[in-house]
């Protein structure tokens, strides 16, 4: 009944979603059109910074409003590089966005050019013409290896460390999170973003944007330009250039052959980091992964006693009866995806900034995941088996010794494995944060529901 399709979406669970049902339909061709990221508006750091004034009560809600209403301002994706931004990142590293569209503002004569391109494009690539590209023989092992190493040298969104392979998945293609790790080894770290750095996306765009990354990564061998694409030459070389009107009429030009702003874009030869920004952690209780290239070295390693809740809502209710000024590992159990959906832990943010701030060490074990802009507190997410499945977090008790050393990947409660096999083990309570909003309705969902690594997919499609 159709000939090729088009999707629209942006944001953090869309694009995944939109993949996930794309690849169902694999023979069909497909582009994926981006809306681009909102202007810059109130800088991301200013915005934290009052969100933690915020939670320790020293600015009201018309000062938070203000900041918030500043910093998300118009259409578009937000601008710190968070889900969102990392998955027009992945998309365009797959070849599925129009070359260098990924990241042009919304209402704009060139955004709307690149809209209308993608509609014609599609076209020439049905199973009516002589171009026939769809997507199930465009995402093949080299295209999800390019997403990956996109994410890991942009430092990009956590969230991915569940979607990619989910998406993989879809495509028939195996990925685990020793993969993420084993290639977090080799390939640097040549960007900042926020909360990588303090430019946003927009200054990532102005510093050549994904034209400079992709030429970086291909002229040193760290990604495969052998893909099929949805650009007018099927490789990735093209990708190096950059979409412009001229006349009115779109067309593509050489892009800058090394980055604008050295500060934003690095090198292979001279990057941030010798290693990519996400990294397994694994241990006695459970393997999960963090995300270390917002995290200051001197904070990569905490020991430190144990506080334990089930509900985030707890966790900002004793900062802010003041029960957690000292070192500290927050251990937030029950947030899996068979337990409650795994809901974003935004909450835990600022109160846990403003804890490090004032020189403690602090991080953050739990099974359930962070924003996908985690920034500077070091963390362990993502772990599995959840608490549901019998992980050892729910033997973990108030005062427990925890080290997490986010540097080799160690998590380990440090207690002996005698009194934990004695412990009785918590079960999840009923709260509110697991119920209402309608999740009673997908309850059936979630009890089918694979682990974090193999993308919390349908258990019967894991193998």
């Amino acid at each position: 009944m159709f000939d090729a399709a088009l999707y629209l979406g942006v944001c953090d669970k869309i694009v995944p979603g939109l993949l996930i049902g794309a690849l169902s339909f694999g023979h069909l061709p497909a582009i994926f059109v981006p809306a681009g990221p909102m202007p810059s508006g109130l800088p991301n750091k200013e915005k934290v910074r009052i969100r933690q004034l915020y939670a320790e009560g020293k600015v009201g809600r018309d000062e938070l409003l203000k900041a918030e209403s500043e910093s998300y301002h118009s259409p578009g994706t937000c601008t710190f590089y968070g889900t969102a931004n990392s998955n027009q990142m992945m998309v365009e590293m797959m070849g599925l966005h129009l070359p260098g569209s990924s990241f042009i503002n919304p209402n704009t004569p060139l955004r709307d050019a690149l809209t209308e391109k993608a509609t014609q494009q599609v076209l020439n690539f049905t199973a009516l013409g002589d171009d026939y590209r769809p997507i199930g023989h465009m995402i093949n092992e080299k295209a999800i290896i390019n997403a990956l190493v996109g994410l890991l040298a942009t430092g990009g969104s956590t969230n991915h460390t569940m979607h990619l392979v989910a998406i993989a998945r879809a495509a028939g293609i195996i990925i685990n999170w020793d993969d993420f790790d084993n290639l977090s080894k080799i390939i640097p770290s040549i960007t900042k973003i926020y909360p990588n750095g303090s430019a946003d996306i927009n200054h990532f765009q102005a510093a050549g944007g994904m034209g400079v990354l992709i030429r970086e990564l291909s002229k040193n061998g760290l990604m495969h330009t052998d893909v099929i694409t949805v650009g007018d030459d099927k490789g990735m070389e093209q990708y190096t250039r950059e979409p412009t009107l001229k006349e009115g009429k779109l067309t593509w030009v050489e892009g800058p052959k090394e980055s604008l702003d050295k500060e934003v874009i690095g090198s292979v030869a001279e990057p941030f980091a010798s290693g990519g920004g996400l990294h397994l952690i694994k241990g006695n209780l459970g393997r999960g992964m963090s995300k270390i290239s917002a995290v200051d070295e001197k904070h990569q390693v905490v020991e430190a006693p144990a506080m334990v809740f089930d509900n985030q809502d707890d966790v900002v209710a004793a900062f802010k009866r003041g029960e957690m000024n000292k070192d500290v590992i927050v251990v937030l159990r029950f947030q899996g995806p068979k337990a409650n959906g795994m809901p974003e832990l935004h909450k835990l943010t600022p109160p846990l900034g403003v804890l490090q701030d004032k020189g403690y060490k602090v991080a953050l074990v739990t099974d359930g995941r962070m924003s996908g802009a985690s920034g500077k507190v070091p963390s362990a997410i993502h772990l599995w088996p959840e608490c549901v499945d019998g992980s050892l977090m729910t033997k973990v008790r108030d005062g427990d010794m925890i080290r997490l050393d986010a540097q080799t990947g160690d998590l380990n409660v440090l207690v002996d494995e005698k009194e934990l096999n004695s412990r009785m083990a918590c079960v999840m309570a009923n709260t509110e944060h697991h119920y209402g909003m309608g999740r009673e309705l997908f309850d059936s969902f979630r009890q089918g529901v694979s682990t974090s690594e193999t993308g919390a997919i349908n258990m019967f499609n894991v193998e």
